[in-house]
């Protein structure tokens, strides 16, 4: 029995010795084959190795990954694994034993034991021989390959392309930490490159927000600058312009308070709007209808308190008139001021005799505008559009009896043509006239006065022979152009020229000759000289009596003037002197000088300035000057009514300075104005005044200071 048992035990034994050389898994051979056919293909019927050779690896398949076997010196067989893999398990299902032990490295290991010695190295004891499975990590193609903690192949971080030509060699510590360091470095220097890229975007937002500032303080500099220009320049305006206005109304104010005395200044002339008639008062009056017989009359009379009609009779002549709203019917008048008309009415009145269509937008006059209206003497078409080609050249034709034709402040450039010859005044003030032809008055020999102030007009674009139609011309005002010299040709019987703010700088011989009937000439506010005027322009004259050259370049009272004259305006020049005997030659005698706002002083008046002039001189100012006594000669004037020295620097009044005591006769001097001065009255002598007709006639304050 215990034989039995021994045999039994031996017997197990040995099966368990060789199922153990039988029992250890091993992958799956390239070729798929088992272990019994490789030995039977070796020829070989055992597991043992040769001696001087390390006993090959028995190994039963179990599924799985094949692995080929690389046997390697001593003990130890190593299994390669497929490349490529990401990642490789070792599937050992065996539990250690104590035969077949495993000596690796100086540690003993039972059989069947596995363990790691190193990362991705798994190894097992099999039969007293180390068998170890080493993972292959793939081939990373990066730059830099980096291996986790814990794991045992790299890998990649930043994506590559796949470069199967790249070494696989794997990198060093060294080289990894110089790599780490190196993508540190980099890191810090992007993040550096980016950081000064923000700070020069945020220096460059600095930089423009600081130069859009700085631009910003210099535009409002520059906007404060040109306003403080403009206060300032507008206060300079406002002050020339206050000056000039208080000039104006010390002139104005002096006028209106001696309208009485200053008699003698034939300029002073209503304004055009009184002289324009715009009332229906002022128009000319209707035609009187001839005379009937009394008993007619009552017949009529009887007829049109008999008729119940009568009022809507007068509806349906309106209504026949075809009268646009806005617009105004009184007795043979029409009045149509700023109703807002853009074109000529339609009207049927054959009785109509005056039309005004003041201030609308009337831009054309067709040749049948008339055509119901031909009775007309007045026609009022100021402040509307009207242009040359929009003016029919047969509008005006059949108006047989218009006398007055207003155009004032338009847009037209020429004269209109075929304007009725019973034509007697004629305004084209304030529109585009640039030329004036020998044939643009013709027809006009009823014409009386013409106006065409403020156009383009000059010399050069008005022919000498315009004016020759004009045989009953009287009254010419040409102001407001572009004239430098007297136009050739005026009428022979003009009576009034007026050509104020022009830029006529001379006046030339002969420019008078054909119109021996001037009474009157107006050339204020020009660039006359004393030296460009001719000698013998106007000093034969026999009916030039009064000439106005205020607001020149005078520097002296120009001689040669008219024997004529009566009336001499020089105001607002730069007068220094009147020369001796200069109003000597005039017969019967000058009998008004006004040099008020000029620069006469003491030296510059002589004892025989107003030489010729001591029996005729009636006004006399001589008042915001710089005069510092009284001129001689005045004492003089038996015939002075009006003196005025205000606004001068006169400090005393000697007592026969404006007085002569041997002077026998009444008193002819009414007015004396001496305000404004440097006279202390309590120094003036009560003789000073005997002269003048009552001592309330005589005005002493206010004195400046001295």
């Amino acid at each position: 029995m215990k034989r039995g048992l021994l045999l039994a035990t031996l017997w197990l034994l040995l099966v368990l010795t060789m199922s153990d050389g039988l029992s250890v898994a091993r992958p799956h051979n390239p070729h798929g084959e088992t272990r019994r056919v490789k030995k039977r293909r070796d020829g070989h019927g055992h597991g043992r190795a040769r001696a001087g050779r390390a006993k090959p690896l028995k190994i039963r398949h179990i599924p799985g990954p094949s692995i080929p076997v690389e046997p390697v010196l001593g003990d130890t067989v190593f299994l390669e694994s497929y490349k490529n893999l990401q990642e490789q398990h070792s599937s050992y299902n065996v539990l250690p034993g104590k035969q077949g032990q495993c000596v690796y490295q100086g540690l003993t290991m039972f059989n069947q034991a596995v363990w790691s010695p190193q990362p991705c190295v798994t190894c097992l004891c099999t039969g007293g021989r180390v068998v170890c499975d080493e993972i292959t990590c793939p081939v990373m193609h990066c730059r830099f390959p980096i291996t986790p903690l814990g794991e045992c192949c790299p890998v990649c971080m930043e994506p590559v392309p796949s470069d199967p030509g790249k070494s696989d060699t794997p990198l060093t510590p060294e080289e990894i930490q110089r790599i780490l360091w190196r993508e540190e470095e980099e890191h810090y220097e992007e993040e550096e490159r980016l950081r000064k890229k923000d700070e020069a975007k945020k220096r460059k937002r600095q930089e423009k927000k600081e130069k859009e500032e700085r631009q910003r303080r210099i535009a409002e500099e520059r906007r404060r600058k040109e306003e403080e220009d403009r206060r300032k320049k507008e206060a300079a305006q406002e002050e020339a312009w206050q000056r000039e206005k208080k000039l104006r109304e010390e002139l104005l104010a002096a006028e209106e308070e001696e309208e009485v005395w200053l008699r003698g200044d034939v300029f002073q002339m209503p304004p055009k709007e009184e002289e324009e008639p715009e009332e229906p008062d002022l128009l000319l009056a209707p035609i009187p209808r001839p005379p009937v017989a009394e008993d007619e009359l009552k017949e009529k009379d009887t007829e049109e308190e008999e008729d119940v009609g009568k009022e809507e009779k007068e509806e349906v002549v309106v209504k026949r008139g075809g009268l646009p709203p806005g617009c105004e019917l009184s007795d043979v008048t029409v009045t149509c001021d700023h109703a807002k008309l853009t074109y000529f009415p339609p009207l049927y009145m054959p009785e109509l005799k005056s039309l005004s269509l003041e201030g609308n937008n009337i831009s054309s006059i067709p040749a049948e505008a008339f055509n119901g209206i031909p009775s007309l003497e007045w026609i009022n078409l100021k402040k509307n559009k009207l242009t040359s080609a929009g003016i029919d050249s047969r509008s005006f034709k059949g108006l047989k009896m218009l006398k007055r034709l207003y155009l004032d402040g338009n847009l037209l450039e020429v004269i209109p043509s075929n304007l009725p010859p019973s034509l007697q005044e004629l305004k084209i003030n304030e529109n585009r006239l640039q030329k004036i032809y020998g044939n643009s008055f013709h027809g006009l020999n009823s014409l009386v006065i013409l106006e065409l102030e403020a156009n383009l007009l000059s010399e050069a674009n008005v022919d000498p022979k315009a004016f020759v139609p004009l045989v009953e011309l009287s009254y010419l005002r040409l102001g407001g152009n572009f004239f430098r010299s007297i136009p050739q040709g005026l009428p022979t019987l003009l009576l009034e020229l007026y050509m104020e703010n022009n830029r006529i700088e001379e006046i030339p011989e002969g420019v008078f000759n054909y119109t021996k009937n001037l009474n009157l000439v107006s050339l204020r506010h020009n660039r006359l000289e004393e030296t460009r005027m001719a000698p013998m322009a106007w000093i034969d004259h026999r009916n030039l009596e009064s000439i106005d050259l205020s607001y020149n370049k005078l520097y002296l009272v120009p001689s040669y003037l008219p024997k004529s004259l009566i009336h001499l305006v020089l105001v607002g020049n730069n007068i220094e002197r009147i020369p001796g005997f200069v109003f000597a030659h005039m017969d019967p005698g000058i009998e008004y000088v006004y040099l008020s706002y000029n620069k006469l002083d003491g030296e510059g008046i002589e004892p025989e300035s107003f030489f010729g002039s001591y029996h005729s001189m009636v006004e006399l100012c001589l008042d915001h000057n710089q005069l510092m006594n009284v001129p001689s000669g005045i004492n003089e004037m038996t015939n002075i009514h009006f003196l005025r020295l205000n606004n001068n620097k006169i400090r005393s009044i000697p007592e026969e300075s404006i007085c002569d005591p041997e002077q026998n006769g009444d008193s002819t001097l009414v007015a004396l104005r001496l305000e404004n001065n440097l006279i202390d009255g309590k120094n003036i002598s009560p003789r000073a005044f005997s002269c003048v007709r009552s001592s309330s006639s005589v005005v002493l304050k206010p004195q400046m200071t001295k």
